[in-house]
């Protein structure tokens, strides 16, 4: 049985949609599975504010090392360590960056959509060539989710913008790299890891809302690397989503070794 009829019959008994896409880096072969299906994005819309973040950087309009001081005004839920610290701490701007990406921080993410404003972010995501991904609310903004503005994109724009970055070709070579090394640094986990060796290394960022989980990366395996994006939702649980990717992602894995 191949892979992609394998993950089918995975995926025959879940209550809920998932959409997966792999793609092996070397040879371009890619299965996907509901790749187009359009999903509230959680916080892996945070690639595409980061990608935006360097772009400035790169034009020179603002600087990795540039100092952004916590206030009381910028504090928000959910995900992240910057609401628990004292206000009038400084960090850089890579590091808030960082933040946001390793730690999924909230207040993080909300300060950096205010430093460059969602226009900016949404046509970053068109200039990427990401077709289904549009920030349209802050994180943890519930007001505005109820009203309808809802941050969304697909399993096939996740792979993209990897692929992107895994090439060199988001923004460039040097800053995609950064990006890179920041993937590299996750510490949101049980997901694609969930069932793999735990010396397996994955670039990704992941996202969850209620009855929802994604989680998109690069993984690294000695003979191949391969891409690997899974976004769940109208889960049970959102426990049974982190099994499901789980799954998934140790499937691949244990074919990507085989024929490698």
């Amino acid at each position: 049985m191949d892979l992609k009829d394998q993950l089918n019959k995975m995926l025959k008994n879940v209550n809920g949609n998932v959409s997966v896409v792999v793609k092996e880096i070397n040879t371009g072969d890619t299965i996907s599975i509901n790749p187009d299906r359009v999903y509230p994005s959680a916080s892996t819309i945070k690639l595409v504010i980061m990608s935006e973040i360097f772009r400035l950087v790169k034009e020179g309009l603002l600087h990795s090392d540039q100092p952004i001081m916590l206030r009381d005004d910028m504090r928000v839920g959910g995900d992240g360590i910057l609401k628990e610290l004292d206000t009038g701490h400084q960090f850089t701007l890579k590091e808030i960056v960082t933040l946001m990406i390793i730690l999924s921080d909230n207040m993080a993410t909300n300060m950096l959509i205010d430093m460059v404003g969602m226009d900016k972010v949404n046509a970053m995501a068109r200039q990427l060539g990401l077709k289904d991904t549009k920030l349209q609310r802050k994180m943890m903004d519930s007001a505005a989710a109820k009203a309808g503005r809802e941050n969304f994109t697909s399993a096939a724009d996740m792979c993209r913008i990897l692929e992107l970055i895994y090439e060199g070709k988001n923004i460039d070579r040097e800053y995609s790299d950064i990006m890179l090394e920041i993937l590299k640094k996750q510490q949101v986990r049980g997901r694609l890891d969930l069932y793999l060796p735990e010396d397996v290394l994955i670039a990704h960022k992941t996202g969850d809302l209620d009855n929802l989980e994604h989680d998109v990366g690069i993984v690294y395996l000695p003979n191949c690397r391969y891409i690997i994006c899974v976004l769940t939702n109208e889960m049970d649980s959102n426990k049974e989503a982190r099994e499901v990717i789980g799954k998934i992602s140790r499937a691949v894995y244990l074919e990507m070794n085989k024929t490698h």
